[in-house]
Protein backbone atom coordinates (compact mmCIF):
# COMPACT_ATOMS: atom_id res chain seq x y z
CA UNK A 1 0.00 0.00 0.00
CA UNK A 2 1.51 3.25 -1.11
CA UNK A 3 2.10 6.64 1.36
CA UNK A 4 -1.60 7.66 -1.07
CA UNK A 5 -3.64 5.15 -0.07
CA UNK A 6 -2.52 5.43 3.72
CA UNK A 7 -3.33 9.13 3.76
CA UNK A 8 -6.73 8.56 1.68
CA UNK A 9 -7.73 5.66 3.74
CA UNK A 10 -7.40 7.71 7.34
CA UNK A 11 -9.27 10.46 5.22
CA UNK A 12 -11.83 8.42 4.89
CA UNK A 13 -12.06 7.29 8.49
CA UNK A 14 -11.78 10.86 9.50
CA UNK A 15 -14.89 11.90 7.27
CA UNK A 16 -16.99 8.62 8.77
CA UNK A 17 -16.36 9.92 12.14
CA UNK A 18 -17.28 13.69 11.68
CA UNK A 19 -20.65 12.04 9.82
CA UNK A 20 -21.41 9.68 12.73
CA UNK A 21 -20.87 12.55 15.53
CA UNK A 22 -23.20 14.73 13.23
CA UNK A 23 -25.94 11.65 13.40
CA UNK A 24 -25.64 11.25 16.82
CA UNK A 25 -25.79 15.17 17.53
CA UNK A 26 -28.51 16.04 15.50
CA UNK A 27 -31.60 15.75 17.14
CA UNK A 28 -34.27 12.80 15.89
CA UNK A 29 -37.78 14.59 16.08
CA UNK A 30 -39.98 12.06 18.30
CA UNK A 31 -42.55 9.67 17.52
CA UNK A 32 -45.32 9.96 20.06
CA UNK A 33 -47.68 6.76 20.57
CA UNK A 34 -50.64 9.04 20.53
CA UNK A 35 -51.49 12.91 19.33
CA UNK A 36 -54.83 14.20 20.77
CA UNK A 37 -56.08 17.46 18.88
CA UNK A 38 -58.57 19.78 21.14
CA UNK A 39 -58.07 20.04 24.59
CA UNK A 40 -61.71 20.09 25.21
CA UNK A 41 -63.87 17.66 27.16
CA UNK A 42 -63.62 14.68 24.66
CA UNK A 43 -60.06 15.56 24.17
CA UNK A 44 -59.06 15.86 27.53
CA UNK A 45 -60.88 12.31 28.72
CA UNK A 46 -59.02 10.72 25.63
CA UNK A 47 -55.85 11.99 26.66
CA UNK A 48 -56.07 10.78 30.36
CA UNK A 49 -57.40 7.28 29.04
CA UNK A 50 -54.93 6.39 26.95
CA UNK A 51 -51.66 7.85 29.05
CA UNK A 52 -53.36 5.32 32.19
CA UNK A 53 -53.16 2.78 29.68
CA UNK A 54 -49.29 3.73 29.41
CA UNK A 55 -49.02 5.00 26.11
CA UNK A 56 -46.88 8.26 25.33
CA UNK A 57 -49.05 11.46 24.46
CA UNK A 58 -49.36 14.80 23.36
CA UNK A 59 -52.63 16.75 24.01
CA UNK A 60 -52.52 19.74 21.16
CA UNK A 61 -54.31 22.84 22.33
CA UNK A 62 -55.10 25.65 19.69
CA UNK A 63 -56.37 28.16 22.93
CA UNK A 64 -53.45 29.49 25.58
CA UNK A 65 -55.65 26.78 28.01
CA UNK A 66 -57.75 24.29 27.73
CA UNK A 67 -60.84 23.67 28.26
CA UNK A 68 -62.03 27.08 27.39
CA UNK A 69 -65.55 26.22 25.71
CA UNK A 70 -66.24 23.90 29.27
CA UNK A 71 -65.92 26.84 31.38
CA UNK A 72 -68.93 28.31 30.19
CA UNK A 73 -71.28 25.41 29.62
CA UNK A 74 -74.73 25.05 31.77
CA UNK A 75 -74.25 28.83 31.89
CA UNK A 76 -70.76 28.86 33.62
CA UNK A 77 -72.16 25.77 36.16
CA UNK A 78 -71.65 23.27 33.85
CA UNK A 79 -73.91 20.37 33.17
CA UNK A 80 -71.91 17.12 33.61
CA UNK A 81 -74.20 14.61 32.30
CA UNK A 82 -78.06 13.68 33.00
CA UNK A 83 -78.76 10.97 35.79
CA UNK A 84 -80.61 8.95 33.40
CA UNK A 85 -78.67 5.73 33.86
CA UNK A 86 -80.26 3.36 32.01
CA UNK A 87 -78.17 3.75 29.08
CA UNK A 88 -81.24 2.32 26.72
CA UNK A 89 -83.36 5.15 27.84
CA UNK A 90 -80.40 7.55 27.78
CA UNK A 91 -80.24 6.69 24.11
CA UNK A 92 -83.38 7.20 23.28
CA UNK A 93 -82.85 11.40 23.50
CA UNK A 94 -79.70 10.95 20.85
CA UNK A 95 -82.71 10.31 18.08
CA UNK A 96 -80.74 8.54 14.71
CA UNK A 97 -77.27 7.86 16.60
CA UNK A 98 -78.70 5.59 19.18
CA UNK A 99 -78.04 2.29 17.42
CA UNK A 100 -74.26 3.90 16.80
CA UNK A 101 -73.76 4.45 20.65
CA UNK A 102 -74.98 1.30 22.40
CA UNK A 103 -71.57 -0.26 22.14
CA UNK A 104 -69.55 2.45 23.46
CA UNK A 105 -71.83 3.64 26.07
CA UNK A 106 -71.54 0.20 27.48
CA UNK A 107 -68.07 0.39 27.43
CA UNK A 108 -68.24 4.41 29.63
CA UNK A 109 -71.87 5.29 30.49
CA UNK A 110 -73.23 7.90 32.71
CA UNK A 111 -72.73 5.76 36.52
CA UNK A 112 -68.55 6.13 34.81
CA UNK A 113 -68.91 9.61 34.36
CA UNK A 114 -70.36 10.02 38.10
CA UNK A 115 -67.22 8.00 39.49
CA UNK A 116 -64.96 9.40 37.46
CA UNK A 117 -65.39 12.85 39.14
CA UNK A 118 -66.67 12.21 42.66
CA UNK A 119 -63.71 9.73 43.03
CA UNK A 120 -61.43 12.54 42.26
CA UNK A 121 -63.45 14.59 45.08
CA UNK A 122 -65.98 16.66 42.98
CA UNK A 123 -69.36 16.39 44.66
CA UNK A 124 -72.32 16.08 41.86
CA UNK A 125 -76.00 16.94 42.56
CA UNK A 126 -79.07 16.11 40.63
CA UNK A 127 -81.53 19.29 39.46
CA UNK A 128 -84.77 19.37 37.23
CA UNK A 129 -84.97 17.31 34.72
CA UNK A 130 -82.30 15.15 35.91
CA UNK A 131 -79.53 17.53 34.69
CA UNK A 132 -76.30 17.02 36.99
CA UNK A 133 -74.45 20.02 38.06
CA UNK A 134 -71.01 20.17 40.44
CA UNK A 135 -72.27 21.25 43.90
CA UNK A 136 -70.31 23.95 43.61
CA UNK A 137 -72.43 25.59 40.83
CA UNK A 138 -68.79 26.55 39.51
CA UNK A 139 -67.67 24.86 35.88
CA UNK A 140 -64.44 25.22 36.87
CA UNK A 141 -64.33 22.41 39.80
CA UNK A 142 -64.76 20.27 36.58
CA UNK A 143 -62.36 21.94 34.90
CA UNK A 144 -59.42 21.54 37.91
CA UNK A 145 -60.37 17.61 38.43
CA UNK A 146 -59.54 17.42 34.27
CA UNK A 147 -56.29 19.92 34.54
CA UNK A 148 -55.23 18.24 37.46
CA UNK A 149 -55.41 14.72 36.80
CA UNK A 150 -53.54 15.04 33.28
CA UNK A 151 -51.05 17.29 35.28
CA UNK A 152 -50.61 14.48 38.15
CA UNK A 153 -50.57 11.54 34.94
CA UNK A 154 -47.92 13.56 33.51
CA UNK A 155 -49.91 14.43 29.65
CA UNK A 156 -47.35 16.64 27.93
CA UNK A 157 -49.71 19.46 27.22
CA UNK A 158 -49.02 22.10 24.04
CA UNK A 159 -51.25 25.12 24.29
CA UNK A 160 -51.25 27.97 21.29
CA UNK A 161 -50.54 24.77 19.08
CA UNK A 162 -52.67 25.18 16.21
CA UNK A 163 -53.17 22.79 13.83
CA UNK A 164 -52.58 23.08 9.80
CA UNK A 165 -53.24 18.96 8.17
CA UNK A 166 -52.67 16.04 9.03
CA UNK A 167 -50.93 13.71 6.77
CA UNK A 168 -51.31 9.68 6.70
CA UNK A 169 -48.16 8.80 5.44
CA UNK A 170 -49.12 4.81 4.69
CA UNK A 171 -45.56 3.89 4.00
CA UNK A 172 -44.77 3.36 7.65
CA UNK A 173 -47.90 3.99 9.21
CA UNK A 174 -47.35 7.52 10.83
CA UNK A 175 -49.25 10.80 10.92
CA UNK A 176 -47.35 13.96 10.36
CA UNK A 177 -49.25 16.48 11.93
CA UNK A 178 -48.34 20.40 10.75
CA UNK A 179 -48.75 22.95 12.85
CA UNK A 180 -49.20 26.76 12.30
CA UNK A 181 -46.23 28.63 11.88
CA UNK A 182 -45.90 31.09 14.55
CA UNK A 183 -45.49 35.05 13.84
CA UNK A 184 -42.63 37.14 14.61
CA UNK A 185 -43.41 40.74 15.79
CA UNK A 186 -45.48 42.91 13.79
CA UNK A 187 -44.46 40.85 10.34
CA UNK A 188 -44.61 37.28 10.02
CA UNK A 189 -41.24 35.25 9.38
CA UNK A 190 -40.68 32.91 7.34
CA UNK A 191 -40.48 29.89 9.30
CA UNK A 192 -40.85 26.45 8.16
CA UNK A 193 -43.74 24.63 10.21
CA UNK A 194 -43.50 22.45 12.76
CA UNK A 195 -43.94 19.02 12.38
CA UNK A 196 -45.22 16.14 14.94
CA UNK A 197 -45.41 12.44 14.65
CA UNK A 198 -47.41 10.17 15.81
CA UNK A 199 -48.78 6.44 15.34
CA UNK A 200 -52.39 7.22 16.23
CA UNK A 201 -54.14 10.85 16.10
CA UNK A 202 -57.28 11.35 18.04
CA UNK A 203 -59.09 14.47 16.57
CA UNK A 204 -61.20 16.06 19.37
CA UNK A 205 -61.74 19.96 18.16
CA UNK A 206 -64.84 19.94 18.33
CA UNK A 207 -68.14 21.57 16.12
CA UNK A 208 -68.87 25.19 15.66
CA UNK A 209 -70.25 26.59 17.96
CA UNK A 210 -69.13 29.06 20.44
CA UNK A 211 -66.09 30.16 17.72
CA UNK A 212 -64.93 32.82 19.70
CA UNK A 213 -63.70 29.17 21.87
CA UNK A 214 -62.17 27.73 19.22
CA UNK A 215 -64.28 25.69 17.66
CA UNK A 216 -64.22 26.84 14.31
CA UNK A 217 -64.66 23.17 12.47
CA UNK A 218 -61.06 23.24 11.91
CA UNK A 219 -60.99 19.14 12.26
CA UNK A 220 -63.95 18.94 9.44
CA UNK A 221 -61.31 20.29 6.63
CA UNK A 222 -58.57 18.10 7.79
CA UNK A 223 -60.97 14.96 8.23
CA UNK A 224 -62.41 15.98 4.45
CA UNK A 225 -58.86 15.86 3.11
CA UNK A 226 -58.44 12.16 4.74
CA UNK A 227 -61.54 11.46 2.63
CA UNK A 228 -63.84 11.56 5.35
CA UNK A 229 -67.76 12.52 4.38
CA UNK A 230 -68.37 15.31 6.60
CA UNK A 231 -72.53 16.58 7.06
CA UNK A 232 -73.20 19.89 6.40
CA UNK A 233 -72.87 21.89 10.11
CA UNK A 234 -75.83 23.45 11.49
CA UNK A 235 -77.01 24.79 15.38
CA UNK A 236 -79.09 22.18 16.72
CA UNK A 237 -79.17 23.80 20.27
CA UNK A 238 -79.68 28.02 19.67
CA UNK A 239 -82.16 30.71 21.22
CA UNK A 240 -84.43 32.14 19.00
CA UNK A 241 -85.64 35.77 17.81
CA UNK A 242 -88.74 36.59 18.41
CA UNK A 243 -90.61 39.50 16.19
CA UNK A 244 -92.70 41.03 18.99
CA UNK A 245 -90.82 43.99 20.53
CA UNK A 246 -92.16 43.53 24.18
CA UNK A 247 -90.08 40.74 24.70
CA UNK A 248 -87.10 43.42 25.26
CA UNK A 249 -88.90 45.07 28.41
CA UNK A 250 -89.08 41.16 30.40
CA UNK A 251 -85.31 40.24 29.41
CA UNK A 252 -84.21 38.24 32.11
CA UNK A 253 -87.49 36.22 33.03
CA UNK A 254 -87.91 32.85 33.85
CA UNK A 255 -90.92 31.03 33.75
CA UNK A 256 -90.51 27.05 35.25
CA UNK A 257 -93.69 25.56 33.37
CA UNK A 258 -95.18 26.90 29.71
CA UNK A 259 -96.51 24.57 27.09
CA UNK A 260 -95.33 25.86 23.73
CA UNK A 261 -97.03 24.69 20.51
CA UNK A 262 -95.33 25.00 17.67
CA UNK A 263 -97.23 26.02 14.30
CA UNK A 264 -95.71 26.17 10.69
CA UNK A 265 -98.39 28.15 8.23
CA UNK A 266 -101.13 28.36 11.11
CA UNK A 267 -101.00 24.53 11.44
CA UNK A 268 -99.97 23.22 14.56
CA UNK A 269 -96.54 21.00 13.84
CA UNK A 270 -95.96 19.85 17.89
CA UNK A 271 -96.01 20.66 21.64
CA UNK A 272 -93.35 20.53 24.20
CA UNK A 273 -93.17 21.97 28.35
CA UNK A 274 -91.10 22.96 30.23
CA UNK A 275 -88.67 26.45 31.53
CA UNK A 276 -88.39 29.36 29.17
CA UNK A 277 -86.21 32.08 29.40
CA UNK A 278 -86.83 35.83 28.16
CA UNK A 279 -83.90 37.12 26.31
CA UNK A 280 -83.54 40.57 24.90
CA UNK A 281 -84.13 39.56 21.38
CA UNK A 282 -86.24 36.42 21.93
CA UNK A 283 -86.69 33.44 24.11
CA UNK A 284 -83.90 30.96 25.38
CA UNK A 285 -84.43 28.16 28.07
CA UNK A 286 -83.91 24.07 27.75
CA UNK A 287 -86.93 24.06 26.13
CA UNK A 288 -86.43 26.56 23.51
CA UNK A 289 -82.88 24.83 22.97
CA UNK A 290 -84.37 21.29 22.48
CA UNK A 291 -86.76 22.85 19.89
CA UNK A 292 -84.32 25.11 17.84
CA UNK A 293 -83.41 22.64 15.21
CA UNK A 294 -86.75 21.76 14.68
CA UNK A 295 -87.92 25.54 14.22
CA UNK A 296 -84.40 25.82 11.88
CA UNK A 297 -86.05 23.26 9.71
CA UNK A 298 -89.54 24.99 9.69
CA UNK A 299 -88.32 28.53 9.12
CA UNK A 300 -86.73 27.35 5.68
CA UNK A 301 -90.07 26.49 4.11
CA UNK A 302 -92.86 28.59 6.10
CA UNK A 303 -93.93 31.66 8.47
CA UNK A 304 -93.51 29.46 12.07
CA UNK A 305 -95.10 30.75 15.50
CA UNK A 306 -94.78 29.62 18.94
CA UNK A 307 -98.60 29.78 21.34
CA UNK A 308 -97.45 29.87 24.99
CA UNK A 309 -99.56 28.23 27.38
CA UNK A 310 -98.98 29.87 30.92
CA UNK A 311 -101.61 27.51 32.91
CA UNK A 312 -100.80 23.88 31.09
CA UNK A 313 -102.03 22.57 33.98
CA UNK A 314 -105.76 23.88 33.60
CA UNK A 315 -108.08 23.89 30.85
CA UNK A 316 -109.52 27.37 29.69
CA UNK A 317 -112.66 26.96 32.11
CA UNK A 318 -110.98 26.02 35.02
CA UNK A 319 -108.54 29.00 34.67
CA UNK A 320 -111.36 31.43 33.65
CA UNK A 321 -113.00 30.03 37.69
CA UNK A 322 -109.59 30.55 38.79
CA UNK A 323 -109.24 33.95 37.66
CA UNK A 324 -112.68 34.74 38.81
CA UNK A 325 -112.73 33.62 42.33
CA UNK A 326 -108.80 35.92 42.79
CA UNK A 327 -110.87 38.98 41.29
CA UNK A 328 -113.94 38.11 43.31
CA UNK A 329 -111.41 37.95 46.75
CA UNK A 330 -109.69 41.43 46.45
CA UNK A 331 -113.13 43.11 44.61
CA UNK A 332 -111.92 46.43 45.51
CA UNK A 333 -108.17 46.18 44.72
CA UNK A 334 -106.85 48.00 41.00
CA UNK A 335 -106.25 44.64 38.67
CA UNK A 336 -102.68 46.02 38.38
CA UNK A 337 -102.10 45.28 41.57
CA UNK A 338 -103.64 41.92 41.32
CA UNK A 339 -102.43 39.98 38.75
CA UNK A 340 -98.60 39.42 40.35
CA UNK A 341 -100.99 36.32 42.10
CA UNK A 342 -101.19 34.84 38.18
CA UNK A 343 -98.44 36.45 36.24
CA UNK A 344 -94.94 37.35 37.04
CA UNK A 345 -94.92 41.55 37.27
CA UNK A 346 -92.92 42.23 35.01
CA UNK A 347 -95.64 40.95 32.36
CA UNK A 348 -98.63 42.60 34.00
CA UNK A 349 -98.86 46.14 31.78
CA UNK A 350 -97.27 43.61 29.03
CA UNK A 351 -100.74 41.98 29.33
CA UNK A 352 -102.93 44.89 30.02
CA UNK A 353 -102.61 46.32 27.50
CA UNK A 354 -102.68 43.29 24.89
CA UNK A 355 -105.77 43.06 26.20
CA UNK A 356 -107.17 46.75 26.34
CA UNK A 357 -107.53 46.92 30.15
CA UNK A 358 -107.16 49.72 32.15
CA UNK A 359 -104.30 49.09 34.92
CA UNK A 360 -106.59 50.67 37.52
CA UNK A 361 -109.41 49.49 36.71
CA UNK A 362 -111.19 47.79 40.25
CA UNK A 363 -111.32 44.17 40.38
CA UNK A 364 -115.02 44.17 40.47
CA UNK A 365 -115.54 46.35 37.97
CA UNK A 366 -113.97 44.45 35.16
CA UNK A 367 -116.05 43.44 32.63
CA UNK A 368 -116.63 40.14 31.61
CA UNK A 369 -115.23 39.59 27.76
CA UNK A 370 -112.23 41.80 29.24
CA UNK A 371 -111.85 39.10 31.84
CA UNK A 372 -112.48 36.45 29.02
CA UNK A 373 -109.85 38.23 26.78
CA UNK A 374 -107.10 38.19 29.56
CA UNK A 375 -108.07 34.18 30.17
CA UNK A 376 -107.67 33.52 26.38
CA UNK A 377 -104.50 35.56 26.52
CA UNK A 378 -102.97 33.58 29.64
CA UNK A 379 -103.79 30.28 27.66
CA UNK A 380 -102.26 31.45 24.29
CA UNK A 381 -99.60 34.22 23.85
CA UNK A 382 -98.86 34.09 19.95
CA UNK A 383 -95.13 35.20 19.34
CA UNK A 384 -93.70 35.06 16.10
CA UNK A 385 -90.49 33.44 15.55
CA UNK A 386 -88.59 35.17 13.34
CA UNK A 387 -84.83 33.10 13.30
CA UNK A 388 -81.83 31.37 15.46
CA UNK A 389 -79.16 32.96 16.73
CA UNK A 390 -76.19 32.34 15.33
CA UNK A 391 -72.99 30.41 15.98
CA UNK A 392 -71.63 32.65 18.84
CA UNK A 393 -74.85 31.94 20.30
CA UNK A 394 -75.27 27.86 20.49
CA UNK A 395 -74.90 25.65 22.88
CA UNK A 396 -73.64 22.76 20.42
CA UNK A 397 -73.87 22.30 16.50
CA UNK A 398 -75.00 19.70 14.45
CA UNK A 399 -73.40 18.13 11.10
CA UNK A 400 -69.88 16.34 11.22
CA UNK A 401 -68.08 13.03 10.33
CA UNK A 402 -70.91 10.41 8.91
CA UNK A 403 -71.26 7.94 12.08
CA UNK A 404 -71.38 4.86 9.10
CA UNK A 405 -67.69 5.89 8.39
CA UNK A 406 -67.19 5.49 12.13
CA UNK A 407 -66.25 2.20 14.29
CA UNK A 408 -67.98 3.22 17.20
CA UNK A 409 -67.24 -0.05 19.28
CA UNK A 410 -63.69 1.82 18.99
CA UNK A 411 -64.06 5.42 17.43
CA UNK A 412 -61.89 4.35 14.76
CA UNK A 413 -62.07 5.31 11.67
CA UNK A 414 -63.11 2.50 8.94
CA UNK A 415 -61.58 4.38 6.54
CA UNK A 416 -57.78 5.78 7.51
CA UNK A 417 -56.84 2.86 10.90
CA UNK A 418 -55.18 4.39 13.79
CA UNK A 419 -57.51 7.52 13.52
CA UNK A 420 -59.99 8.42 15.87
CA UNK A 421 -63.32 10.91 15.99
CA UNK A 422 -65.10 12.41 18.83
CA UNK A 423 -67.23 14.14 20.52
CA UNK A 424 -68.46 17.46 18.65
CA UNK A 425 -66.86 16.06 15.84
CA UNK A 426 -69.03 13.35 15.08
CA UNK A 427 -72.59 13.99 13.78
CA UNK A 428 -75.14 13.17 16.56
CA UNK A 429 -77.67 15.43 17.05
CA UNK A 430 -78.85 15.89 21.07
CA UNK A 431 -80.58 17.56 23.18
CA UNK A 432 -79.52 20.00 26.25
CA UNK A 433 -79.67 18.66 29.84
CA UNK A 434 -76.18 17.21 29.95
CA UNK A 435 -76.32 15.10 27.06
CA UNK A 436 -73.66 16.61 24.80
CA UNK A 437 -70.99 16.65 27.81
CA UNK A 438 -72.10 12.81 28.31
CA UNK A 439 -71.31 12.22 24.63
CA UNK A 440 -67.95 13.74 25.40
CA UNK A 441 -66.98 11.51 27.81
CA UNK A 442 -68.25 8.52 26.39
CA UNK A 443 -66.47 8.43 22.93
CA UNK A 444 -63.39 10.43 24.39
CA UNK A 445 -62.85 7.82 27.09
CA UNK A 446 -63.79 4.87 24.52
CA UNK A 447 -60.99 6.40 21.87
CA UNK A 448 -58.66 6.69 24.53
CA UNK A 449 -59.19 2.99 25.49
CA UNK A 450 -59.14 1.20 22.15
CA UNK A 451 -56.40 3.40 20.29
CA UNK A 452 -53.51 1.35 19.64
CA UNK A 453 -54.78 -1.58 21.07
CA UNK A 454 -52.15 -3.95 19.33
CA UNK A 455 -49.29 -1.68 20.41
CA UNK A 456 -47.31 -1.60 23.71
CA UNK A 457 -46.33 1.30 23.79
CA UNK A 458 -43.02 3.93 23.97
CA UNK A 459 -41.16 6.32 26.18
CA UNK A 460 -40.96 9.80 24.25
CA UNK A 461 -39.33 12.50 25.72
CA UNK A 462 -41.26 15.59 25.23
Amino acid sequence: MTRGDILKALENVGNLRINYMISITKKTPPIWDVIVIGGGPAGMMSALRAKERGLSVLLLEKNKKLGKKLLITGGGRCNITNATYDSRALLVKYKKAQKFLFSPFSQFAVFDTVNFFESRGLALKIENERRMFPVTDSARSVWEVLVNDLQEKNVVVRHSSKVNNIINNMRNNIFEITLQSPQVGKISKKISPEVLYSRACIVASGGTSHPETGSTGDGFKWLNDLDHSIIPNSYSLVPITIAETWIKKVSGLTIPDVKLSLYSDTKKHSIAQGKILFTHTGLSGPTILNMSKTIGDLLSYSAVELHLDLFPHMDHGQLDAYVLSLLTQDSNKMIKNSLHVLIPKALIPIFLSMTNIEGETQNNSLQKDKRKALVTLLKCVTLRVRGLLGSDKAVVSSGGVKLEEIDTRTMQSRIIPELYCVGDVLNIDRPSGGYSLQLCWTTGYVAGDNVLKHYCGTKVSA
